[in-house]
Formats: structure tokens, sequence, C-alpha cells
């Protein structure tokens, strides 16, 4: 009752004083983090003001702003003790919370942040891991290692499709692993050994782990095959390949799991202890010394109150002459408190994302008791900050050289406005990845490519120079680049959206729209991804081969206009459904040049010789092989080529879908701009920038 009656006591001070202070710590991030200092049981640390205070001017150590936001709350190993409370959900915008290797007691808060990143290790949590971690849909990492946790893990993964790292390990955890854990699609690193978990490993076997430690648990049964191509997999100390499981209720260990970080502070229980809800036991001598404690510290928090209030209304009463000016460029917060997530959303009544916006960092001394401000820095652009590591930040472009027009995204805000890469926002399977669609506010589109395993493991920095080649290329008929992330060694390109129609699903797949396809928008469609490949070739320095150029990779819109994709990724490895084939595919059978077959080189004039055939897909309508014509004319190439210069012929190989609606002269020169195109000697192919003024005088 003491404690519960002096949680209002506080709330109802911090309420009442913050509009006193003037702070310009947003006011609801001020009642949390002064709630979360009361649970920690007032901890001596710079800076820290037990009653309102300004945590983003008044730098208290440890915490980290954007404007008037705290984002961040870093205290690892500052000998903190007390609880977590259950006021961390009234966070607006905190995304990472490192209070490892302390002495933290009590239970994991039902309710979080939902923009959180939890790093609370080598503490002494108690309870079991809440189910509401399904609603933490932003979550990348989270360890909880090194606790005394207990019970069964939640079966509330499903939705945690961007969890990158987790950590659970040296607890007290029991049962079988749930199925939603299967649903972790992004999980690189996970490790739950030292734990009393059983059951088998099936539901982690279609993961995409790189790093996996079940040592030291309770596992049978034979171990997935998949699960043996890991990197990094331990798994010792477990009875495997068992045909019974054993016991899910083994005999507790006869010693806590210890970190080296900390001392254990529980000591053995007495006759006298008597067990609690969860679990544990607590003197009764500890239980009286704490209510007497309570009412002694009661008692002083009163006295402060008093004090405290009678200083605000001389403040008030005397204009408070010794406050400091800050001039921050505060603007109207709002007095109802809302959620930002990745601060994309403007509160009601605030600037949109297209201003400005001022962000003030600090270098945090961690020895000392102060933090030095860095200049403010102005952005102005309209994508949202990057969310790296422990800061918000907006300085990979920082690491390409030259400097990339691509700008920094999040995991987290791509994961917002994909719905975690969910299904239904899905574009395009394509064969370096899938490519989603991303719903920003004021109607914004953008299309994700997240690249498939095979390209994931790019190091770092040949993704920022691969970034420097494709984020120069800028052409009206090519799909513009706008941002990367490489957030938790995540490899994503994020283009701005053209179409979800490609010239293949209107030529092959939609006869609707292939009706749609008249003589003069085929010559249109032509020209457009002509003068795509011009400028790659001729307009790029060095020039850029595209190698892949097919009708998958040039997009149509509703106005049928054109754009081409892909450009610039040819040093991607395709995915596994096209590397695995017996072998490259002969050149009638495929876009390749006769010479790429033949070494494997590509060059522009390869190209040509691949736009010449979608050429003639253009004015025949069919695929370059099609096993179910006759045999003769099976291979386009080989079918069309001797009947170019037969104008009889032409009219006869057209797709009848075109019509009637053309001219003669027009077909006869379209027809020999295939020819030398698809010459099977590159030296007698034409540069693009030809093709493109030939193209302009068919039209």
């Amino acid at each position: 009752m003491g404690m519960r009656m002096f949680s209002w006591v506080l709330a109802l001070t911090v309420l009442f004083c913050m509009p006193l202070s003037n702070s310009y710590t947003y006011e609801q991030d001020v009642y949390a983090i002064n709630y979360l200092y009361f649970s920690l049981g007032f901890p001596l640390l710079p800076g820290w003001r037990p009653l309102g205070g300004d945590p983003c001017v008044d730098a208290w150590q440890g915490v980290e702003c954007v404007n008037s936001n705290i984002t961040a709350i870093i205290l690892n190993g500052a000998n903190l003790a007390g609880e977590l409370g259950d006021k961390l959900v009234n966070f607006t915008s905190l995304i990472t919370m490192d209070l490892s290797n302390n002495q933290i007691g009590g239970s994991i808060p039902e309710k979080l942040p939902i923009t959180i990143r939890n790093f609370l290790s080598a503490n002494q949590l108690t309870g079991s891991i809440p189910g509401s971690l399904a609603e933490l849909t932003l979550l990348s990492d989270m360890s909880l290692n090194n606790n005394l946790l207990s019970g069964q893990l939640p079966d509330a993964f499903q939705s945690l499709t961007g969890l990158i790292n987790l950590d659970i390990s040296g607890n007290n955890l029991s049962g079988q692993l749930p199925p939603s854990m299967g649903s972790l699609s992004s999980l690189t690193t996970l490790h739950i050994q030292n734990n009393q978990l059983s059951g088998t490993l099936d539901v982690l076997q279609d993961l995409p782990l790189q790093d996996l430690n079940v040592e030291n648990n309770m596992f049978s049964g034979p171990i997935p095959e998949k699960l043996l191509d890991i990197p990094n997999f331990k798994k010792d100390g477990n009875p495997f390949n068992t045909s019974i499981a054993p016991s899910p209720f083994p005999s507790p260990p006869t010693t806590l799991p210890f970190s080296p970080s900390r001392a254990p502070s529980i000591a053995p229980a007495s006759p006298s202890e008597g067990p609690t809800q969860n679990g544990s036991k607590i003197s009764i001598v500890k239980v009286v010394g704490c209510v007497g404690a309570g009412v002694v510290l009661l008692a002083i928090i009163v006295l402060m109150v008093i004090l405290y209030v009678s200083k605000c209304q001389k403040k008030i009463k005397n204009g408070d002459q010794t406050s400091k000016s800050y001039d921050l460029g505060k603007q109207g917060r709002p007095k109802e408190p809302q959620m930002t997530i990745d601060f994309i959303k403007p509160h009601k009544g605030e600037r949109a994302i297209a201003e400005p916006i001022q962000r003030q960092e600090y270098d945090l001394n961690v020895q000392g008791t102060t933090a030095f401000p860095m200049p403010p820095r102005i952005d102005k652009d309209t994508v949202p900050p990057i969310v790296t590591g422990e800061r918000i930040l907006g300085n990979r472009a920082e690491i390409l050289k030259p400097p990339t027009s691509a700008k920094p995204f999040s995991v987290a805000s791509l994961q917002q406005y994909t719905n975690s890469f969910n299904e239904e926002n899905l574009i395009q399977d394509g064969r370096l990845g899938r490519v989603y669609l991303a719903e920003f506010p004021q109607g914004k589109l953008l299309a994700v490519l997240k690249l498939d395993s095979r390209n994931s493991n790019l190091l770092e920095d040949q993704f920022l120079k691969l970034l420097n080649i494709i984020s120069g290329i800028q052409h009206q008929n090519i799909v513009e680049l706008v941002g990367y992330s490489v957030d938790f060694g995540q490899r994503l390109l994020v283009y701005n959206f053209f179409s979800y129609t490609t010239l293949y699903d209107v030529l092959h797949n939609d006869d609707d729209l292939k009706k749609k396809l008249s003589w003069n928008v085929r010559m249109q469609i032509a020209l457009g991804a002509a003068k795509a490949l011009e400028y790659l070739h001729e307009g790029c320095q060095p020039p850029i081969v595209h190698q892949r150029f097919d009708p998958s990779t040039i997009l149509i819109n509703d106005d049928l206009a054109v754009q081409v994709s892909e450009c610039g990724l040819a040093p991607l490895p395709l995915s596994g459904s096209e590397t695995e084939l017996s072998g490259r595919l002969p050149s009638l059978f495929s876009y390749d040049a006769p010479e790429v077959n033949e070494s494997g080189l590509y060059s522009e004039k390869s190209d040509v010789y691949s736009f010449g055939i979608i050429m003639l897909e253009l004015l025949t309508g069919r695929k370059p092989l099609d096993r179910s014509l006759p045999w003769e004319e099976q291979h386009l190439v080989r079918w069309a080529s001797s009947q170019l210069y037969d104008i009889d012929a032409l009219i006869k190989m057209m797709d009848p879908s075109i019509g009637g609606q053309y001219l003669v002269k027009s077909l006869s020169r379209f027809a020999d701009i295939i020819s030398r195109c698809i010459q099977q000697d590159p030296e007698f192919r034409p540069p693009m920038s030809e093709v493109v003024q030939d193209l302009v005088r068919v039209i």
C-alpha cells in the first residue's frame, strides 16, 4: 500500500510541476522517465532529477534525444537496482533502452513502447516473458540473457518479422519452442543456451539463421538437416536423437546463472520464508525492512515535494531570473501527447515532414558527469532518419565517396510502411529478392527490394560501393533509387514506385492489356527502353552494361510509359532458382548474345542483342522459346531472322492483336533495326544511340 500510495504521490507531483518547469523535453517523455527514475530507486546519476527536470536540455547522463523526444536511455553497468515499473509504455519515441549489467529486479512490464529495442541482459529480472511481445512489431533486437526468467516462451512471435537478434540464454525458461518462432523471417542470431527448454528444433529449420546456440537444454529428437548448415551452430549438452523426449519439467539447477559483471544478491531461502506469486521466496525480515524503508522514503519525498513546489511558486513569482535561455526551435507541441514512430507522422498542428527537422545530438562523456552538445544540424530532406545501433543519425551518406544521393532508411520505418513486409504488399518475387510496396504518409509510394539470402551476405563496404554506382543513375526511363538500408546486416534498396506491371505481363499474361498495345504504343515502348540503354552505355562514366535486359525489367504504368529496372545490379548474383540451372541456356533459348554463352563476358553489344529479341517480342507477341509451337517455330530468333526482309512474311508473323493500324514502311524499318541488333557477330550490331535515332524515324 505504501509503495502504491507513493507512486500516486509521485505521479500527481510530476503532473502538477511539469507546467511550471517550462520544460523543452516532451511532457509525456518527462513523465515516463521520472517514473522510471522512481522505480529504479532514485540512483545517483549525473544530471538526473527526482521530479520534473528537462532530460534533453539538461543532458541527463545516458539519455539521448532527437529534438524534444527521448529516443535512447543507455545506462549499461551503472549499478542500478529497483525495478522497471509499468510506465515505460508512455515513452513516445524510445528506440534503444540498454540497462544491461545492473541489478534490476522485478518482472518485465506487460506494456512497452512499440518502437523499442531491449537490452536488459545481466540483471535479476524474474517472472516470464510477457505475451504482449507480439505488439512490438518494430522490434529488431532483444537481449534478456543472464536473468532469472522462468516459465514457457509465449507463442507471440508471429508479428516480429523484423527481429534480427534474440538472446534469452542463461535463464530458467522451460517448455517447447512455440510454433510462432517459425515466423521470424529476419532472424539471423538466436541464443537460447543454458535454459531448460525441451522438444525439437523443427520450428527453426527454415529461418535465415547464421548464429544458433542451443547448448545445455533438454532438446531431443533428430536435428533438422538445414540447421547443420548454419555457419555457427552450437548444440552440445542436449539429448538429441532420442526417441522419447525427456520430461519438460526437469529438476531446477542447483546454481543460478552467474554473470562476471555482477555478484549474486539473492541469499538462500530460510525455512521461515514463504512462496510468492512468481515462485521466488522473500524473507519476512526483508518485507518488514522494505516497509520501514518505504515509510522513511515517503517522508523524504513528501519533504522534497513541499520544497520543490515552494521553489516552483517562487520562480513564477520572481520570473525565474536564474533560468537559462535556450533557442532550440521549439514549436507548438500538442497539449495531448500522441505516439510518434521514426518522426514520420507529425503531431497535429506541427509542421509536416517536408519541413526542416532540427536535431540536437549529444556526445556523452560516460566517465564524467556532463554531456557536450554538438552543433545543431538542419535536415531538409523529406526522408525519415536512419535508425542505426543506438542513435538516430543520417550519416550513412558520409560513408559513401563520392556522396550518394540515396537516403538512409531505418529498417523499422520500412517495416512499418510495408506492413512488416507483408505478402499483401508484395509487388514481385524477383531474381534478386522480393519487392514490396511501402506506403508512406501523404500518399508517397516506394518500392523496397529486399535482397535475398545470397545477396544479404554482401559486405557493407561492397554494398555501399554498389550504391555509389546505382544512385548516380538518373534518367526518366530508369527506375530511380531513392534510398537504402544496411541496419542490422540488412541489404535493402528503396526505389520510387512506378508500376506493378512489366512488359512480360502485358505480352504474355494479360490479353486485355495486350490489346491496348497498338503499333504506335509498341514503338513508344521500344523507344523508351532504347533510351534507357543508350543512357547506361553512353551517358554513364564508366559505361554500365545491364546484362539482364528482358521484358521482366521493363515496367509499364497505366499511361503506358516505360521505366527500366535492375540497372547497375549486374554484380549481384541471381537467386538459387536462376543459378541452379544446368549450365547457361543456348542463345536461341534466352536473351543472352551468342558470345556471352561462349565466354561469359557481357558488353554493350550483348545488351543490344537482348534489345533486339525484345523488339521481336513486340513485333510477334511470342516468347524467345515456346515449346507449344511447331518445332520450326519454337526458337523465335531462328524462326524470324530469315523472314525479316520479306514484307509478306513480316505481316504474317505480326502479333494478331495489333490489327491493321500500321504503315508498311514503318514495319519494314522496324524489322531492319531488329535484324541489325540480333547479328551473331557483335561488331555488326549498332550502338544504342544509333538504334534510338532509327526508332525516332520509324515513329
